[in-house]
């Protein structure tokens, strides 16, 4: 696969201008009632007043301008999109059939090197929380110089906090310098999700979360999706046809984790110096919360006697917790979701039982 004509895989310059990607597709099925097909959750206020969306704009102030600022999505969530951050048309690129992030990662690498030759790209989720955007900002910057500088995708690690079966690990191998004293390794392996035995070992072991926030030069990335992605990168063809809906027709269903980064030897990670979560579920948002005296985590018009570590969100009429224990409660004027926390996870694969014109 060749880079777009006039743009350079070779990352070596002083400080190639930086693009950003935000990843804002998906349904956010985790968060239903309260996130919908209509209305996902990166368009909904999560974690502050604001849309998980715009929070996640917010944190780039500063590093990435508007105009180098590209989100990706389906096309039904083109003008939901537009309307809550106030992108232009050019800016959003959209995803025709879903196809994971490294089909869409490749697109936007395409996008940015035909638009801005030698340029370095960072890519967020729409969905996550961060504690400090001025500490992910500088923790971005301190990848860019590693990424020029060593020639690696270099992905924003995370230590651990607890045992997580929800996230992926890495370990870190060769530590590498970084500016301002950050941590920087080149990364020795990629694991899946782990189970719970797993995960704790891991945790000993020093390995790290993978954020799923990555920086590279644009090129360069491009240059290792040939070399280790051929599935994805015998589908660019139709992106030099001008033809991103045939990419997206022609390209599998695979995630950059796997097409490209467990596959290549040029990796690198930074550890990141900020709280981080990935809002995936009600029990993420929980955790983002600050809870009552009894642990009940409350949105909306919610009255709880005698309730202890509930998860309760009311966004039409009221909820009432009397002596209920570790439920999560959510009304919205469609529907109304009462399940144990402990199945906070699964609240996906148990939608699927479900008649469809309810969801």
């Amino acid at each position: 696969m060749k880079s777009p004509s006039g743009a350079s895989g070779d990352p070596f310059q002083a400080r190639p201008s930086l693009w950003a990607v935000v990843l804002a597709g998906g349904a956010g099925q985790r968060f239903w009632p309260l996130s919908t097909r209509a209305r996902p959750k990166q368009l909904l206020p999560l974690a502050t007043s604001r849309p998980l969306i715009v929070d996640t704009l917010a944190r780039l102030d500063g590093l990435v301008p508007h105009e180098r600022t590209l989100a990706l999505c389906g096309d039904e969530l083109v003008g939901p999109i537009r309307e809550v951050t106030g992108l232009p048309a050019a800016s959003i690129l959209t995803e025709s059939r879903p196809r994971g992030t490294g089909p869409v990662l490749a697109r936007a690498a395409w996008e940015i090197a035909r638009r801005d030759p030698g340029a370095a790209m960072v890519s967020l989720h729409a969905d996550h929380f961060v504690e400090s955007a001025e500490q992910l900002r500088e923790t971005i910057s301190a990848a860019v110089e590693v990424a020029v500088r060593e020639r690696l995708l270099m992905t924003i690690a995370v230590p651990p906090d607890r045992p997580e079966t929800g996230y992926g690990y890495l370990r870190p191998g060769v530590r590498l310098g970084a500016p301002g004293g950050r941590t920087a390794y080149r990364v020795a392996a990629f694991v899946e999700k782990p189970d719970a035995d797993t995960a704790a070992k891991y945790v000993r072991q020093g390995f790290l979360w993978n954020s799923g926030i990555f920086v590279w030069s644009a090129g360069h990335f491009l240059e290792e999706v040939t070399a280790c992605a051929p599935e994805i990168a015998a589908a660019c063809g139709q992106l030099e046809a001008g033809d991103p809906d045939a990419f997206f027709r022609d390209a599998p269903r695979i995630s950059v984790d796997k097409a490209v980064l467990e596959r290549s030897d040029r990796v690198g990670c930074v550890e990141a110096d900020f709280r981080w979560d990935d809002l995936g579920s009600w029990e993420s948002y929980a955790r983002n919360r600050q809870p009552d005296e009894d642990g009940n985590v409350r949105q909306g018009e919610v009255h709880a006697v005698e309730a202890r570590g509930n998860v309760a969100a009311a966004t039409s009429g009221r909820i009432v917790l009397l002596g209920a224990e570790n439920l999560v409660v959510v009304q919205t004027d469609t529907a109304t979701l009462v399940m144990p926390r402990e199945l906070s996870h699964d609240l996906k694969r148990l939608l699927g039982e479900l008649p469809p014109g309810l969801l």
